[in-house]
Parts: C-alpha cells; structure tokens; sequence
C-alpha cells in the first residue's frame, strides 16, 4: 500500500510539473500574483468552511451525548490537516478524529459510529451538490463531454454510495460478523466486541432522522461556501464568473477530488479537473493553475495548524501523570467487577487483565479505542 501511495505520488507530481511547463510559468506566476489578497480571502473562507464541517459532526450526536461544540470544530481541523497533507488516503484523518474525540469523554463506539454517519452525510451531501453543478453546467452550456462524462461518474458512485451506507446498517453488521466468526483469529472477542458496540451507536444515531437531515443541511451549506473559493480568486485575477458558474466549477472539482482519493493531495487530478472546467467558461490555463494554487495554499495554511494541534493533543496524552505516580489509587478485582478510586481508565491497565476478568460494562469501549489505536499505528507508519 505504501509503494502504491509513493507511485501514485510521483504521478501527480509529474503530472502537474507537465501541466505547469505547457502553460507556461511566466503566466502561471503572473496570475497568481494577479490573484493578491483574494487568495487571503480564500484562506479565510476555507478555515470558515472546515468549522462549518465541524458543525455537521456536532449535530449527529444525540443532545444527552452530545460533546463540546470546540471540540468537534477542532478535531475537525485535526481531520482536515491529515487528508490533505499527508500521504494517506482521505479519510485517515476521519479515524484519528474518532480517536482523539473518545478521549475527550465521548464513548469510544459512539466516537466511532459518529465519524461513520459524518463521512455519510458529507458523501450523499457532495454527490448532491454534484448533481446540481451537472444540472447547471447542462442549463448554462448544454449537454457536453463533461456533463456526460460527470453524469457517468455519478452512475458509478450512486451504487458505492448505498452500498456505504447499508453496511452501516444491521444487514452490515451481521456481514461483519460472520466473516470474523469465519476469519478472526486468537483475539476474536475483542473484533466482535468492538463491532458491536460501533453498530449499538450507529443504531442510535440512524435512529434519529431529524439529527440526519440536520447534518446533511450543515453540510449543504458548507459546500457552497467553499464555491466562494472560486469566485473570489477568480475575480481578483480579472476573470470574473457568477456564483452559478463558480458552484459549477466547485462542485466538478471537488468530484474530480473525490474520485482521485487515492493520489495524496489529488495532485495532478486537481489541476487538470480545474483546466479542463475554467476552459468551458473561456478562462485560460494559466488562469486555473493559479487558481489550483490558490487553493493549495489554502491547504496548507489550515491543514498545517490542524497538524500541529493533533502533535500537541497526542502530546498531552502520552504526558505522564505525577499525581497518579505519587498518590495512586487502590485497586481490586474481584469476580468480575472493578473498585478503584479517581479515574478507572487511568487506574486499572485492562490491557494487563485477563479477558475472562475484564468488566462486561467496559469490555466495548476497551476494544474500539484499541482498534482506533492501531489503526493510529498504521497511520503513522504510513506518515
């Protein structure tokens, strides 16, 4: 996975070094330099937007589980910084977020579930917001190469977007299930227990479609804010387009970002995506490569503090506790249940327990946060 990752790399960076060279980097510079404080005006809208995303996974949760608003708006960035600048595929960022949440007192499977039903609704609400750019692509331009080309593509992803979501549901969860009862081996207890305990809070959060729809609203509008991108670059650099033809701009891209999940950052597949959109509305090449790094800009000057946050969150973690070293709680097991004053979860190492001796009521938070952990493992191999 990792060789296909560094190819896939390569690929996109000379994929765009040719994109770059052919239009020109005379021109490509002076666009971009045309560009002036539009392009803090887009960074400006970006960091608005991943907030606005972290709206949305707030609204899943139930009011009586619900976490702090800061703290999903947060994380949010954490997950952003992840999925756009380091070389893992998109949604590695999505689990590292589930981790870190469950550490801030939400239950370890309904962090889990939560990251779920938000990778969800962000899905349908893009596929969405894709139609609509088709629809006005096709009543600005007619019926064209892209639009059958986009309209073929959503052909494809509507079926893997139900199939996503179906294994979400019970169906999905007795498919799990029987494959690990086939396939698990030493340590099954803990994969079924933490499976079950991940379905308990998908359940829980499905079982609510206003939270849903909610959600999916939060997200909406988040995808048209991020077509302020567009127009505001674009007008700075003197091409300036409606807010229909940036939504149509915006809502291809970000499909065509989708679709190159597999290349870290989508380099190569965003540029020539935003060549070949901006031709249809008469700008230049030059135009959207520097629009492309406008954007990427934008990348990095939120996805770098949300890195960085994540460094000093995992930090804080592994921090040791002097006052657990210098006054440590008392603690028994016994037939079993577990007595310990202060925090068990800092008290009682379950890891170091039997299994038969580890405590019903704690045996699924245990096994997701564990399964978060190594999933934390390979992602930072893969970094």
């Amino acid at each position: 996975m990792k060789r296909l990752t560094t190819l896939a790399l390569i690929v996109g960076l000379c994929t765009v070094a040719g994109l770059f060279l052919s239009s020109g980097l005379d021109d490509v510079a002076a666009a971009l330099v045309s560009a002036g404080w539009g392009a803090a005006i887009v960074v400006v809208v970006r960091a608005v937007a991943v907030g606005w995303a972290g709206l949305g996974w707030f609204a899943v949760f139930p009011r009586a589980d619900r976490p702090g608003l800061w703290n999903c708006v947060s994380l949010r960035f954490v997950r952003e910084g992840i999925n756009t600048l380091l070389p893992v595929a998109t949604v590695g960022g999505d689990f590292v977020g589930a981790r870190l949440l469950a550490q801030r007192g939400v239950s370890g499977g309904l962090a889990g579930a939560s990251m779920f039903v938000d990778l969800m609704t962000q899905a349908v609400t893009q596929f969405l917001f894709t139609v609509g750019g088709v629809a006005l692509l096709a009543w600005l331009h007619g019926d064209g190469p892209v639009v059958r080309t986009v309209a073929g593509g959503l052909a494809i992803a509507a079926p893997a977007l139900g199939a996503f979501f179906l294994i979400q549901r019970r169906s999905g969860h007795r498919v799990i299930q029987a494959m690990l009862n086939r396939f698990a081996a030493a340590r099954e207890w803990r994969a079924l227990g933490a499976v079950d305990v991940l379905y308990d809070g998908l359940r829980r959060l499905y079982s609510s479609p206003k939270r849903v729809i909610g959600a999916m609203g939060v997200h909406m509008i988040g995808w048209i804010i991020g077509a302020a991108e567009v127009y505001v670059a674009l007008h700075f650099m003197g091409y300036p387009v409606t807010v229909a033809e940036a939504i149509v701009i915006e809502s291809l891209a970000q499909a065509v970002r989708g679709a190159a999940f597999a290349v870290p950052g989508a380099l190569g597949a965003q540029e020539g995506g935003l060549i070949a959109l901006c031709a249809i509305f008469g700008i230049p090449a030059e135009a959207a490569l520097a629009l492309s790094l406008v954007k990427r800009l934008a990348d990095l000057m939120v996805g770098v503090p949300g890195l960085v946050a994540w460094h000093f969150m995992e930090g804080k973690k592994d921090a040791p506790d002097t006052e657990d070293r210098t006054s440590p709680a008392p603690v028994s097991v016994e037939q079993g249940t577990v007595k310990a004053g202060g925090d068990i979860a800092r008290a009682v190492s379950l890891d170091a327990m039997p299994v038969s001796r580890v405590p019903a009521n704690l045996v699924g938070n245990h096994t997701v946060l564990r399964s978060m952990e190594s999933d934390m493992g390979t992602l930072r191999k893969c970094a």
